[in-house]
C-alpha cells in the first residue's frame, strides 16, 4: 500500500478540529506538534489575515486513496477562509513501518500460525 504524509499548519486551538475533518473521511489517527508561525507583514496584506505566530502542526498518514479525501475534508473545516487559517499539502512518504493493513495483518498472521 502506498501511503502520504499530510501535513496541516493551523492557528493554535485548531488541531482537533482537523483531526474530527479527517477521521469523518478515514484518517485514523495524527499526531501534533506546537509551532510558532514567522511569516511577515507582506503576507498578511497578500492573504488579507492576520497571521498568529502561535501553530499547531497535524501530521496525519494515510494511504494514497483517501489523500484528496482529507484534505478537501481539512481545508473546508481549517482553511485559509476558517478562523484557524489553515494550509495543507501533502508528500510521497517511500517506507512506511509499524503500521498494519488488513492484508498485511492476515500475512503476518498466517506465517505466525505456520
Amino acid at each position: 500500500m502506498n501511503y502520504e504524509l499530510i501535513v496541516c499548519i493551523v492557528n493554535a486551538g485548531f488541531s482537533e478540529l482537523v483531526m474530527d475533518a479527517a477521521k469523518e473521511v478515514g484518517a485514523r489517527g495524527g499526531t501534533v506538534i506546537h509551532a510558532k508561525g514567522t511569516a511577515n507583514k507582506d503576507a498578511e496584506k497578500y492573504f488579507k489575515i492576520t497571521i498568529q505566530p502561535e501553530k499547531e502542526m497535524v501530521l496525519i498518514l494515510v494511504s494514497q486513496e483517501i489523500k484528496d479525501k482529507v484534505l478537501h475534508a481539512v481545508y473546508q473545516s481549517a482553511g485559509l477562509k476558517t478562523d484557524g487559517q489553515g494550509i495543507a499539502f501533502s508528500m510521497p512518504v517511500d517506507n512506511v513501518v509499524g503500521i498494519s493493513s488488513s492484508s498485511s495483518a492476515q500475512i503476518i498472521e498466517n506465517d505466525e500460525n505456520n
